[in-house]
This record gives C-alpha cells, structure tokens and sequence, in this order.
C-alpha cells in the first residue's frame, strides 16, 4: 500500500516520508484518530516506505520486490498483531498468526474498516476480542530474531486500545529499548485506554477525520453522482467506512436507528403506562440477545443521536450530520426534549452502560436500568428563558 493510495490526509504523509527520508525514524510510534479516517492503512503505507527504502513522498520509487510483497501483507519483516478472540476453528490461546489469512482479505477488501467489521471477518461479533498476554509473547519471539532482510523489522499493533494491562506491561520493555532498527507502530481510537507507561513512550501523531471533500471524490471515483457522494460524505462525518457502508445500505447504524427509535418512543410513554414499561423491559432483551460489541456500538451511536438532536434544539443545523432515515420520526420534534437540564446526565447514563456492558455485566439489567432512567430524563423540563 502506497501513500497515494491514501484518502487526503496528505500533511501526515508528508511528515511521516520527510522525516523516513531524513532518517528520523521514532523506534515507538502512536497513531490515533476515530474509525474511518485512514490509521490503519496509512501505517501500512508507512511501514512499506520504511521497509522498501521508498523515497519521494507520495511518488513513492524503492525496491520493486519489497514493495510486491508488503502490498500483499507478506513481507517477513512486517508484522502484525490485533485484538482476537477464539472462535470455531481457533478453540484455545488465539492469537493473531492463527488469522493472518483472513487479516489479508480484510485489508484487502475493507482497509479502513472497523473493529466490528474484523470481528464478523472471523466469527467473533458476540465476543470481545483483545490482545492478550499470548499475543504479547508472540511479539517478543518474533522482533527478538534478526530481520529477514537484514533492514528494518516493523510491528503494527493494530487497535492498540484493546491491549490488556497484562499484555502492555509484558511489552513496556521492549517498546522502550527495542532491537536496533525495530519500529513500534501502534494504532488506536481511544488514546485514554492504553497505559501511561505506553503512551510515555510512544511519538503520538493525531489523525483528523476525513475531509468531505476527500470522501465525496473518493466516491465519485467509484461512480456515485455528485450529489448524492456531497450528500453521503456529509453524513459520513469524516469516516470513509461509513460512507461505503451507506452506499450499500449496509451500515449497522441503519439497524441502530430502528432500535433507538424504538426505545425513545417506548421512554416516552412509559411515564405513568404499565404496557410501555413491559415494551421497554422486552426491547432490553432484545438489544441483550447481539453481542457486546454491537451492544457497545449502539449506545455509542445514541450518544452521537443525542447530540445531535441538542445540536438542532440549538439552532445549529449546520453542524449536525446524523439523519434519520425511517418514516414517521423526526428529529426536529425530538429535539426539544433534549437541552441543556438533561443532555449531561443522558451521556453520563450512556456511559456509564458502555462502561458495565464492557465489563461482562448483566446486559439486561443494565439496559432495563437505562432505559427507565430515559424515561425519566426525557420528561425533565428545561430551564425557561427569562
């Protein structure tokens, strides 16, 4: 994978070729930014300029061969490591090696997709994949060796906030006094959830999301008309797997918006009515029947809904991108029932689910709880003006 075949971004890509050229390669590097915005293939594209001795920036020329065999992730001094979890075919210690088939054909097919896009990839979206301390050895035992090709060895460690504490602290050692000519590139979403001692030690470089022009040409280029690729760049909100996804029909946030729906309407009239309470109660078991990823996912796409519909009641239309796509709900009259009494305590409560749900809680419970706290939150009154 080459910079240029990068979606915009192109002051990263400049900074990261400037400085592999001028040799000023940090040994421990942290990429951050939200899903969508090109972290993961720009590290590959990265590793490959490193490893290939490529020059010139985005008109990238070095080593033929190399170049071949990192654009097919099979480079043997190009490692990889990811959360995991076992499944069917894995049944004990899953590790990253046990998949790097199916790795392959998700870069290939889906390279800015997401952490649940890999988790359905290799029949895991009822689990929580993680990297573990079995991971962590395996990355020891593999830049413990000399390199292939007597250059550079480069270990991604993609969605590094899936790191255990276990697992960070077995490789703190390493990742501070690594090998001569070993690089560290880690790749993250949450900056808060990898350790300190981690984040200390690591070059932090902040990815921004995607432009919307950079989308909106990046589908026209696949033949979507102008204005419906503005239109889906738009909503997309600066992440390019999203807006492939609304091309298809396919983003799990049209499914999301069925259930958010569904439980706003249920809060809503569940204020002194018995039969909405049991509807409430009978929504949570559903939502509690997905996996926890996707239960994760939900919420965090109602805290996003949420904020939107303050952004409208707000009189700022302009910077609210979600839309809702099912007849017979507007979130021009939802808006109103959420202000600035309610919108704090809503993405406290939000949270505060994700939090226990990601920590194996009961997920009816915690939903049934929620949502009778929505009921409640949803009927609060805002302050008037005077």
């Amino acid at each position: 994978m080459f910079f240029k075949d990068i979606l915009g971004l192109s002051h990263i890509k400049k900074h990261l070729a400037i400085s592999a050229d001028a040799g000023r390669i940090s040994h421990a590097q942290l990429f951050i930014g939200p899903e969508g915005c090109g972290t993961l293939p720009m590290a590959i594209a990265y590793a490959q300029y490193i490893l290939c001795a490529n020059t010139n920036g985005e008109n990238e020329t070095g080593n033929e061969a190399c170049n071949i065999k990192c654009s097919s992730l099979s480079h043997p001094d190009m490692h990889f490591a990811f959360p995991v979890a076992n499944n069917g075919v894995v049944k004990s210690h899953a590790v990253s090696n046990h998949f790097m088939e199916e790795w392959r054909q998700f870069i290939k097919e889906q390279p800015y997709g997401n952490l649940f896009d890999w988790y359905r990839a290799i029949g895991i979206e009822k689990k929580q994949g993680q990297i573990g301390v079995d991971e962590a050895l395996e990355v020891v035992k593999k830049l413990t060796l000399k390199s292939y090709e007597g250059g550079y060895k480069v270990m991604l460690i993609w969605m590094a906030d899936k790191m255990n504490v276990a697992a960070a602290n077995k490789l703190l050692k390493l990742i501070e006094e690594p090998p001569e000519k070993t690089v560290f590139i880690l790749i993250a979403e949450d900056e808060e959830q990898i350790i300190q001692t981690i984040r200390s030690r690591c070059q932090i470089l902040h990815f921004p999301p995607l432009a919307e022009n950079a989308i909106t040409n990046a589908l026209i280029a696949k033949g979507i008309s102008a204005d419906e690729a503005t239109r889906i760049a738009h909503e997309a909100n600066g992440n390019y797997n999203k807006a492939l996804d609304l091309i298809d029909n396919s983003s799990e946030d049209l499914v999301f918006e069925k259930w958010f729906i569904k439980w706003v309407r249920s809060a809503f009239k569940a204020k002194g009515n018995k039969t909405a309470i049991h509807d409430l109660i009978k929504w949570g078991d559903e939502i509690a029947k997905t996996g926890r990823e996707t239960q994760k996912k939900f919420l965090h796409y109602c805290i996003a809904m949420m904020r939107q519909a303050m952004l409208i009641n707000f009189n700022v239309k302009d910077l609210a991108y979600m839309r809702i796509h099912s007849d017979g709900f507007q979130l021009e009259k939802f808006a109103p029932f959420i202000h600035e009494n309610n919108i704090t305590i809503i993405t406290k409560e939000l949270e505060s689910a994700i939090y226990h749900i990601e920590r194996n809680g009961n997920s009816k419970i915690i939903l049934t709880d929620l949502s009778i706290k929505l009921t409640r939150l949803l009927h609060k009154k805002t302050t008037p003006i005077s």
